[in-house]
């Protein structure tokens, strides 16, 4: 199936792979162009960075849908829209979603051990991300919604997200906390050791605070079990295409590989793989004095010394680039041998631009390659 005729019919499309390999230059570009194709889009990013602020034309955006003026670059039949990930309100807001009552609801949000808690699991950029996108789906606002994932140390761990804080939750840890204390008369029940010592170290307030915490959060296990479910169905929904970008290194590309793997052993469907920043030389000969023929006469007779380290210079360069685009060429194309294993996943090719990706017109030559 065409890229095309994929960004058509999906809903949902996550950007994943390493650090620094362009993932939110091409999400972005993969928003713009189902946008020229008439889909109403979201882009959502995670990118401390907030360069795809900037490639947008934006100063800055948050954790509010922000639509992106497109007449810069002529009629766009669809919408593109951006947003800023803001994970502390995410998991603010999570709460409100699964509390029971209205009463534990304002009992969590303003427990002191929650508000320290939530401040690390905001933290955990991947995990909020799950939960955002969860949301934008189910609003049904969106045609399309374009994930750029936060560049991690352990490729696994947007992969594993949904289910990290159902683990965290899970009855068996809480009940040690809870054993014998569902009046909470007695902060962790038959646990007096631990009670004991946490008291002496952080006073009898906190103790407290974290009793009531676990008393509280028992109630939402079940919310967040459903919730972990409903995520990873929709990662898994025939709407739903992961896409690897690497760049053309051989270790970005053993990244994707293991990215694939990955994919294929959790049955999550993925498109293929894009192979970002990708040197090209289309002059095979780097003589550089016969490319400038035509403006030589003049600076060979004025200036013959700089001229004649010019002419060194470039064409050094140049057979560098040449080194560069070939080495290049040969793992691109071990690594499209390597796909045939895979069926029906496709391998892209995104040419190095001249210039930063800052404005909208990159992300349309960007995008290009996309469809």
């Amino acid at each position: 199936m065409a890229l095309a005729q994929i960004l058509d019919n999906s809903k949902l499309i996550v950007a994943v792979g390493a650090g620094g390999v362009g993932k939110t230059t091409s999400a972005a570009s993969i928003a713009l162009a189902a946008a020229r194709r008439g889909k109403k889009v979201l882009v959502l990013t995670i990118d401390p960075a907030r360069r795809l602020a900037n490639s947008l034309g934006l100063s800055e955006f948050g954790n509010e849908a922000t639509k992106i003026d497109t007449t810069e670059i002529g009629e766009v039949s669809g919408e593109l829209w951006a947003m800023m990930l803001d994970s502390r309100s995410t998991f603010d807001n999570l709460i409100h979603r699964v509390s029971p009552s209205e009463e534990t609801r304002k009992r969590i949000l303003n427990n002191h051990v929650y508000k320290h808690l939530s401040t690390t699991f905001a933290g955990s950029q991947d995990y909020m991300a799950t939960e955002v996108i969860y949301d934008l789906y189910e609003s049904g606002e969106f045609d399309l919604l374009v994930l750029d994932t936060p560049p991690v140390k352990n490729a696994l761990d947007f992969l594993e997200s949904p289910g990290r804080l159902v683990n965290f939750l899970d009855k068996r840890v809480l009940q040690w906390f809870l054993r014998d204390n569902k009046q909470k008369s007695s902060p962790f029940g038959k646990n007096q050791v631990v009670y004991f010592l946490l008291g002496k170290l952080f006073g009898e307030h906190f103790v407290d605070d974290l009793s009531e915490f676990f008393y509280e959060f028992e109630k939402l296990n079940e919310g967040f079990k459903q919730r972990h479910e409903a995520v990873v169905s929709l990662f898994r929904a025939p709407t739903t295409n992961f896409l690897t970008i690497c760049a053309p290194t051989m270790a970005s590309m053993d990244i994707a590989k293991f990215f694939l793997e990955e994919f294929r052993a959790r049955s999550l469907p993925c498109v293929g793989v894009a192979v970002n920043q990708v040197h090209t030389c289309e002059v095979p000969r780097d003589d550089a004095a016969e490319a400038l023929a035509s403006i030589s006469d003049i600076y060979k007779k004025e200036q013959p010394v700089v001229w004649a380290q010019l002419v060194k210079r470039l064409s050094l360069a140049h057979e560098r680039l040449r080194a560069l685009s070939l080495s290049e060429r040969k793992l691109i194309d071990g690594l499209r041998e390597d796909l045939r294993e895979y069926q029906g996943l496709q391998l892209i090719e995104i040419p190095r631009l001249d210039s930063e990706v800052h404005d909208l017109s990159s992300l349309c030559t960007i995008g290009d390659h996309f469809i």
